[in-house]
């Protein structure tokens, strides 16, 4: 932990300094110029040498603050207005705010301070321009701190000129100590009104109303996922974000291997970024909001260099606060990019004041027992489930009508808002990203919110029974009804480790993050088809010869989703190296195991532009599936694309820990040509550590261990084929569904003969059928026989790890 020292021959000049610049205070000052402005000083003053770039500027003191209040006798005043404070009470919260407002406005500053930012001011123009272009921001003394966040509770002016208008801007930033809002939240947060005292931060501006900026963590703000830079990004200035005015681009970066040199960026999603917020040149205001070209709408705000940059500084400045504090202290920090210079800037940093906080010994799970029709989607914030009658809103004046218990329904929220929002079981806005004021406050106040969803105001009536449901994954659902749910809570301390390795079984890229929260010890199962056919969504030869297709319809749809993206299967490569390295990423450094693609025809089919590529079978379950198509000239090339995916997630995002495995093969020499096959595509077994598993899900597998031994580095069993293929069986027919049961004498012991053979081989065997986690049993079965893993299903984890720990202390 780095010591934080002042200067103590400046420390009382600096205690009786009415305006310091911003490179003559760092976080130590936090008493003196509130958090923003000591954070601003502090990264000036130390991460400047690491290439982070602040604009310059200056901060009014708290004690030029008190000295505006001690002098013109407003203390007792104020305290007399406050006398009758009842922040439940929406009139009388808002004719105190409104009365101590007019009161700080109406009584003018010194004159010493009036000189004293004027000075400040004046160096500032020297160093730019005449009449230089400056944010005004008010800071807290009590804001910015780890476990309280004061983010938007005082005003801030952008695009401010002279100094007559620098002034009237700090005198207003000085009133709105004392917004609604502000009185509200240090109300319910303990805080005295008459301790915390208001810094003015008054920075250079960065012209990003002519280019772009956002909000970035350095935490996945959902999940508490601390290896991932979040960063969103909308164009114009950045108050439209944190508003939610906008619903902004969002990238995901691999904090771990971005340091070790790599381009991890695990997610790129388009945001709709409907407006922009620009300098009023000539108007009546600062400044104003204007449509976004549509051309524009459609492309990412930032390049790959530009996120890649963001997130290295989110690295920096994350590392930096951690080191001054001795914890671990993720950053919510604000960037800004420069329309003129193409220069990008840090304009605040704050610590995250959630996710940070919470209890890592209890993992709390959500989960519908039913559903019903779904009304809405969005973007869900807070992983949780809420449901009350809706109360639509639309305006501020309007929030009296609101009572608690209800959802909360609204176009977009600001801190006006936020005297209702502790009291809503729910909120659902119509704009808005997972950075915006409504995810923030959501998140913080423990309420499960969606945002951007487009039409909530209009979909969905006051009085209407609805339940938001956050608990699925990365998009909201709104559905009809109160449906009934369950909250689980699992103790994660004092569970025992276990010899058998737990693993768990993941498709979905959009829960991986938050599955890392369940003990394991890596993934015994990564599927592809998930990502394929709900992000890809088209067949690969269809992206591959896109213009020979002839169904049009097939062809439209493909063209809408591979809109940004000049090469039709780039977007394949590059959907599902963001899928695959998102879970690569989740469970980094440990091992990843990858399924290669095992569709069945009659699948393929069903994807965007399938049926053109797909013979008719008549039983696809043991048909052209798996191994034997990733070598047959009909889909090789659709193969390579998956290859080229996988070398991407190895390669660029230096996520090593994959292991690839390929399902149903046949044969030894199957198992070869497709190695062959990998390697002509630039994925060679043994080279830079790559492994390559073979699922062991044929009775062929099991009988020729030996000679797959020779070919592959492990084996991972499939419970569900191999039963159906030992018992003679198809899974998918009802007819002889009540046949199907892996715990047959049979089966297990074609399972036990391939645990025994393959441990002769000094190979890995687990398991990652569906068996080990419907019934305990059957686990425990396979801990007897010595298998090496047990991969499971998430919300089995902790049951089957219990009786494995049983087993294998023979309870």
């Amino acid at each position: 932990m780095l010591e934080i020292k002042r200067n103590q021959e400046n420390s009382q000049i600096h205690q009786e300094a009415l305006v310091l610049p911003f490179n003559a205070v760092g976080i130590a000052d936090i008493p003196l110029v509130g958090g923003k402005n000591a954070s601003l000083g502090e990264m000036i003053q130390q991460l400047s040498s690491q290439g982070v770039k602040v604009p310059t500027g200056f901060a009014t003191t708290a004690y030029a603050y008190r000295y505006f209040i001690t002098g013109a006798g407003l203390e007792v005043k104020l305290r007399k207005i406050f006398a009758d404070l009842d922040v439940e009470d929406m009139a009388n919260l808002q004719e105190c705010g409104k009365q101590a407002r007019s009161l700080m406005l109406e009584t003018p500053f010194p004159l010493e301070l009036q000189e004293a930012i004027a000075r400040s001011y004046q160096s500032l123009c020297q160093e730019y321009s005449i009449d230089t272009d400056v944010a005004v921001r008010s800071s807290a003394t009590a804001e910015d701190l780890p476990d309280a966040s004061f983010a938007g509770q005082q005003e801030t002016y952008l695009n401010v000129h002279g100094i007559k208008s620098v002034l009237e801007s700090c005198h207003k930033c000085f009133a709105s100590i004392f917004t609604d809002r502000a009185i509200s939240y240090r109300q319910m947060r303990g805080f005295d009104h008459f301790e915390v005292a208001l810094s003015v931060g008054v920075q250079k501006m960065v012209r990003s109303d002519l280019a772009s900026s956002g909000v970035m963590f350095s935490i996945d703000t959902e999940t508490g996922f601390q290896n991932a830079a979040l960063i969103t990004a909308a164009y114009g200035l950045g108050e439209n974000i944190v508003q939610g005015a906008v619903n902004p681009d969002e990238y995901l970066v691999f904090k771990p291997t971005l340091k070790q040199g790599y381009k991890p960026i695990l997610q790129k999603r388009l945001g709709t970024k409907e407006i922009k917020m620009v300098y009023d040149l000539g108007g009546s205001k600062l400044t104003k909001n204007i449509s976004v070209p549509q051309l524009e709408r459609h492309q990412f705000a930032l390049n790959d260099q530009e996120i890649l940059q963001l997130a290295k500084w989110t690295c920096i400045i994350e590392d930096h606060y951690s080191q001054v504090r001795g914890i671990a202290t993720p950053m919510d920090i604000e960037w800004a990019k420069d329309g003129i210079t193409g220069e990008l800037f840090i304009v605040q940093a704050r610590p995250e004041t959630v996710q940070s906080q919470k209890s890592k010994t209890v993992l709390r799970t959500y989960q519908l027992q039913e559903k019903s029709q779904v009304l809405l989607t969005g973007r869900s914030v807070g992983e949780m489930i809420g449901q009350g009658k809706a109360r639509v809103i639309l305006d501020v004046p309007d929030i009296n009508l609101f009572q608690a218990g209800e959802v909360l329904v609204t176009n977009r929220t600001d801190p006006d808002w936020e005297p209702i929002m502790k009291k809503a079981s729910a909120i659902v806005t119509n704009s808005g990203g997972r950075t915006c004021h409504a995810s923030i406050i959501a998140r913080e106040m423990g309420i499960p919110a969606i945002v951007g969803c487009g039409n909530a105001t209009t979909v969905l009536e006051t009085g209407q029974e609805i339940t938001v449901s956050c608990a699925e994954g990365e998009t909201g659902q709104v559905y009809a009804g109160l449906l009934n749910f369950e909250i689980q809570e699992l103790p994660l301390d004092n569970l025992p480790r276990t010899r058998t390795k737990i693993m768990m079984n993941v498709g979905n890229p959009e829960e991986a993050l938050g599955l890392t929260a369940i003990p394991n010890d890596g993934v015994g199962l990564a599927r592809m088809e998930f990502i394929i056919a709900n992000h890809i969504k088209a067949h690969p030869l269809a992206l591959l010869h896109f213009d020979e297709l002839e169904d049009e319809l097939a062809k439209y749809k493909i063209s809408e989703l591979t809109a940004q993206y000049e090469d039709k299967a780039e977007f394949f490569i590059a959907k599902l190296a963001q899928g695959i390295g998102t879970i690569a990423a989740a469970f980094y450094p440990k091992p990843v195991i990858v399924r290669l693609s095992d569709f069945k025809s009659n699948e393929y089919a069903n994807l965007l532009g399938g049926r053109q590529f797909e013979p008719k079978e008549e039983n696809p379950m043991i048909g052209w599936r798996g191994a034997s198509r990733y070598y047959d000239p009909r889909y090789r090339e659709g193969f390579a694309l998956e290859c080229q995916a996988m070398k991407r997630v190895r390669e660029e995002m230096g996520l090593t820990n994959m292991i690839l495995m390929v399902p149903f093969c046949r044969t030894p020499q199957e198992g070869k040509q497709v190695l062959a096959e990998m390697a002509k595509n630039g994925l060679v077994k043994g080279e830079n550590g790559l492994e390559v598993y073979v699922m062991c899900e044929l009775p062929s597998n099991v009988l020729l261990a030996d000679e797959f031994s020779q070919v592959f580095d492990g084996f991972s069993i499939g419970s569900n084929d191999l039963t159906q293929l030992t018992l003679g069986l198809d899974r998918d027919s009802e007819l002889v569904a009540h046949l199907f049961d892996e715990r047959n004498e049979a089966v297990k012991r074609i399972i036990a003969k391939a645990i025994t053979t393959v441990k002769q081989n000094n190979r890995k065997i687990g398991i990652c059928g569906q068996a080990p986690s419907d019934y305990p049993e059957f686990a425990r079965f396979l801990v007897e026989q010595g298998i090496d893993s047990i991969s499971l299903n998430p919300d089995s984890v902790i049951k089957t790890m219990l009786e494995i720990a049983k087993a294998e202390t023979g309870e």
